[in-house]
């Protein structure tokens, strides 16, 4: 059974009712809508409770299982609801929101560093992406920590619509990351724009985001590291 992924329509949604639909082996928590993102694409997993009428239990992260269902994960020795129970599934809002601000800007950063990228991960007090950028390329920090400070101030809606499978299989180039693709299979995928019609950035994601690039905040280019024959890290951080 699929879950309802309500953050896709509103990653500002806080809280949901929901029902049970299984617990498995290890306890994992699954219900038939969430707000809570699973860890994919360098994001960590939301964290919160799990509220009902016998009690509540603490939710250490959430994960996707092998059939691609949402697991809340329980922090450990917490007694779970059992299934068919109506609860309400509630945010760490500050960790969550922590992670909107972040992996905004690393979209931000995506979009300033023109080379395809190799991987990715979003920190507490920021986050970084790891780029194909050949000797003589490599950005500076300087300019590059200012080019961000830009974009962020200028303030750019951020948003995001759904094209078919086919169109994102006639439109590669959107595609930034060199092993990971975007999910298909469903019929759609989502896009997420920053700007006015994406010309600030426009590529396949189904994380959370915030509304415009302001409520980041200043930030800096703490590092820009050599990680293997292709790999530049570069990691940005909130100031």
């Amino acid at each position: 059974m699929s879950t309802d992924l309500l953050f896709r329509d509103d990653a500002f949604l806080r809280h949901c009712t929901a029902t049970v639909t299984g617990v498995n082996d290890r306890g994992g928590i699954l219900l038939d809508r969430t707000v809570f993102y699973a860890t994919a694409g360098g994001q960590p997993g939301d964290r919160g409770l799990i509220r009902w009428a016998g009690g509540e239990v603490a939710i250490a992260t959430t994960v996707y299982d092998e059939a691609k269902d949402v697991v809340h994960v329980p922090a450990e020795g917490q007694a779970v609801p059992p299934v068919g129970t109506a609860v309400t599934a509630e945010l760490d809002w500050d960790n969550r929101h922590r992670n909107m601000r972040a992996h905004t800007l690393m979209h931000l950063l995506c979009a300033s560093v023109p080379f395809p990228v190799t991987g990715g991960a979003i920190n507490e007090d920021g986050g970084r992406i790891d780029f194909d950028i050949p000797e003589g390329q490599i950005p500076d920090k300087v300019t590059l920590t200012t080019t961000l400070n830009r974009l962020v101030s200028e303030d750019h809606p951020v948003s995001f619509r759904w094209i078919t499978d086919e169109e994102m299989a006639a439109n590669q180039h959107l595609i930034r990351t060199m092993s990971v693709k975007p999910p298909t299979g469903t019929g759609r995928v989502r896009l997420v724009m920053i700007g006015h019609d994406g010309n600030v950035d426009l590529q396949p994601c189904g994380g959370t985001h915030l509304a415009s690039t302001a409520a980041i905040g200043p930030v800096t280019v703490a590092r820009i590291e050599n990680k293997g024959k292709i790999n530049r890290r570069i990691r940005v951080v909130f100031q």
